[in-house]
């Protein structure tokens, strides 16, 4: 099927699946910047603006903090940031970010939104890869990337490297934000009709309810090569990764490989070491839908997995160059180790219409990093 002809039937699809309510395309995000709802303090950055969401800069100035915190309402964060701050590091030239310790950048975007328009962060896929945990704080709001519709204001990263210290500067971008108008998520009937007509979810369980499932592949399935390799183990007291640095470190000085080993399909999370490993599933996300990742539930296990939840129209898609992408899940066990045992239900995919599809796709129209990807650590390394 010609790229032409895929939208199309892709747009006669999100025409009968429901109303123009749901998340904001590229094309529509353009508009809300022309109309001054989404305000940049500079001209708009390569590539800034994704299929399905706007990617957020650093401003010039981190502030470490205290402590993390939420304003709430009718609280200014600028004036939280004067009570806790420790000390200010300008990030023109670049800083280096430590762990363990807690930042707050104020961002080059702020916003102005409709009545009608929410938004909602997550870190960006390479930030949830170098265990990098960011959120995005707003003036007034009492919950952590969340922005509610018609707010008018500043935006702010919390920024905690948690395992790898980072080198950012003005511009690096950590996190990204999506639109959506009323309530776009699909249910379980719809997704079973989408799944039906054009697979959502190949090679795992299939399994539809509060959202689509994601096992884990602790198996020779997930292999890479003949080496047998099926994850990455953070190591610790490493050197710096400059966030804007593409192929510019090696992976065995921050990582040690994980093998299959026999018939053994387990692996032993241990309490506070960082994972990086991939679904069993490959992912399929039409032109005419969002897809996220459910927050850390923690009745399946003490562990948090995918810090980075958005996935754009077009990712693992045919079309679009993506058959066969895989989810990879960035995994940390908390207090207790726990085992992880091949195919074990790790989190859920929801997926969310969007409003229009997308004149940008993932992958064909942007040249995307994670693109039919299998195990694959963040761009960063070679």
């Amino acid at each position: 099927m010609s790229n032409t002809t895929a939208s199309t039937a892709s747009a006669s699809a999100l025409a009968a699946i429901g109303p123009k309510s749901g998340i904001l395309p590229v094309q529509m995000l353009r508009r809300l910047v022309d109309d001054g709802a989404i305000l940049l303090a500079e001209p708009p950055a390569r590539d800034q603006l994704q299929p399905a969401s706007l990617d957020l800069r650093l401003g010039p100035l981190a502030v470490r903090v205290r402590a993390s915190f939420l304003p709430g309402p009718g609280t200014r964060v600028h004036d939280k940031l004067d009570e806790l701050a420790l000390h200010r590091i300008d990030l023109t030239a670049g800083a280096v970010l430590e762990t363990g310790c807690v930042y707050v950048v104020p961002l080059l975007e702020s916003l102005a939104l409709p009545a009608d328009i929410a938004a909602a962060a997550n870190p960006k896929s390479s930030t949830g890869r170098l265990d990098v945990f960011t959120r995005v704080i707003a003036d007034g709001v009492n919950a952590f990337d969340q922005i509610p519709s018609g707010y008018s204001g500043p935006l702010y990263a919390e920024i905690c490297p948690q395992t790898f210290p980072v080198l950012v500067r003005r511009g690096s971008k950590l996190s990204q934000l999506r639109f959506r108008q009323g309530d776009p998520r699909e249910s379980d009937e719809t997704l079973r009709f989408l799944h039906a007509r054009e697979p959502l979810v190949s090679g795992g369980l299939s399994d539809i309810e509060n959202g689509i499932a994601l096992s884990v592949d602790l198996s020779l399935s997930a292999a890479h090569g003949e080496t047998g390799l099926v994850g990455y183990r953070a190591k610790r007291n490493t050197s710096v990764v400059d966030v804007d640095k593409v192929g510019g470190h090696e992976v065995l000085e921050f990582w040690d490989p994980i093998h299959v080993r026999g018939d053994r399909r387990r692996l032993i999370l241990d309490p506070d070491q960082f994972y990086i490993l991939a679904s069993k599933e490959a992912v399929n996300i039409p032109p005419t839908h969002a897809a996220e990742m459910l927050p850390f539930n923690p009745l399946v296990g003490e562990f948090r997995v995918h810090y980075a939840g958005f996935m754009d129209p077009g990712f693992g898609h045919g079309a679009t160059g993506g058959s066969g992408s895989r989810v990879v899940l960035e995994v940390r066990s908390h207090k207790v180790p726990f085992i992880l045992e091949d195919g074990q239900i790790i989190g859920r995919l929801v997926y969310e219409r969007m409003c229009e599809v997308p004149e940008l796709l993932y992958g064909r129209d942007l040249g995307s990093n994670y693109q039919a990807q299998g195990l694959k650590l963040s761009k960063h390394f070679k």
